[in-house]
């Protein structure tokens, strides 16, 4: 069964989530206040904030806190952006250091201002991150640098551990959903990361509830593992504020549950759906298990 909004303004039970409280979510929200840093998870407002800070796990935004572009599903604001804080990737590490990370997030807002897309930058991140200490796993999750492959090469070969791309929704709806973004364009970021770079374990990310049917949703996913994506996320997409584009439904767990199986027949290393489920949620877990998700987040 799905719900849709206009019947109910209750949201269902499975996705409730009370919000964290604890003493290590004041930490971490110090560490990065004192370190000028911004996180997806509050521009976003994920709603595995409390969790994920208890367990003093974040998803460092870098790039600055204006995007380029204007996703009817984001929240994060468009805005002239600033210059770029060339100190910025020495503090994410010295955050991450902080809070006892050994895997470590690292995600950004589109600078289609920048000649690179922010390339450089994310690189120099990488980079600070592995000075902390040998075996640091550093995952990045990045925008398509308007199409630039050699942006992408650059990034890759600062050597990140895992590279996450979003295709974010199934290609009938990229109009409304991402309408300055390309499907094709995100499936050839993909397929150039593995072809190239076939050490760097590939990712990417659905979200459901805005109007896609289940044959699209499966399409996207063999769209994406043609493409060479090893891992997939899935979850429910939730309207951050009035401003974005409104829920179409509320998928049961029923439906994850099929679209796991299906993704494991269809040779995905890991695929991890629910819907509370983002792209940067147990990432570590999820990627040294490198399976179903759904054990994960019991």
């Amino acid at each position: 069964m799905l719900a849709t909004e206009t019947e109910s303004k209750r949201l269902p039970d499975w996705l409730k989530r009370p919000p964290g409280k604890g003493d290590r979510v004041k930490t971490v929200k110090g560490v990065l206040r004192k370190n000028a840093l911004h996180t997806v998870c509050e521009e976003a407002r994920c709603p595995n904030l409390g969790e994920c800070f208890e367990k003093r796990q974040a998803t460092f935004l870098i790039l600055g806190e204006n995007c380029t572009r204007n996703c009817g599903f984001c929240s994060i604001s468009n805005a002239p952006p600033r210059q770029l804080d060339p100190d910025e990737p020495s503090r994410v590490a010295e955050a991450a250091k902080k809070m006892g990370l050994n895997y470590v997030v690292v995600t950004s807002v589109t600078r289609d201002d920048l000649p690179d897309g922010g390339a450089r930058h994310f690189a120099e991140t990488i980079g600070e991150i592995k000075k902390i200490r040998d075996g640091i796993y550093v995952e990045v999750l990045t925008p398509d640098f308007g199409g630039d492959l050699n942006a992408v090469d650059r990034v890759c070969k600062a050597a990140p551990e895992v590279y996450n791309h979003n295709i974010e929704t199934v290609p009938d709806l990229y109009s409304k959903v991402r309408p300055q973004a390309d499907y094709t364009g995100s499936l050839t970021l993909i397929n150039y990361v593995k072809k190239h770079f076939p050490h760097i374990t590939t990712k990417s990310g659905l979200m459901l509830g805005l109007g896609e049917k289940k044959r699209d949703i499966l399409k996207t996913l063999e769209d994406l593992k043609e493409a060479g994506c090893d891992l997939v996320t899935i979850g429910q997409y939730m309207r951050p504020t009035k401003k974005n584009l409104p829920v179409v439904e509320y998928i049961h767990p029923d439906l994850f549950d099929e679209l796991e199986r299906a993704g494991k027949k269809m040779g995905f290393t890991g695929i991890y759906a629910g819907p509370l489920i983002r792209s940067s949620f147990n990432a570590e877990y999820f990627n040294k298990e490198v399976t179903v998700g759904r054990i994960l987040q019991n």
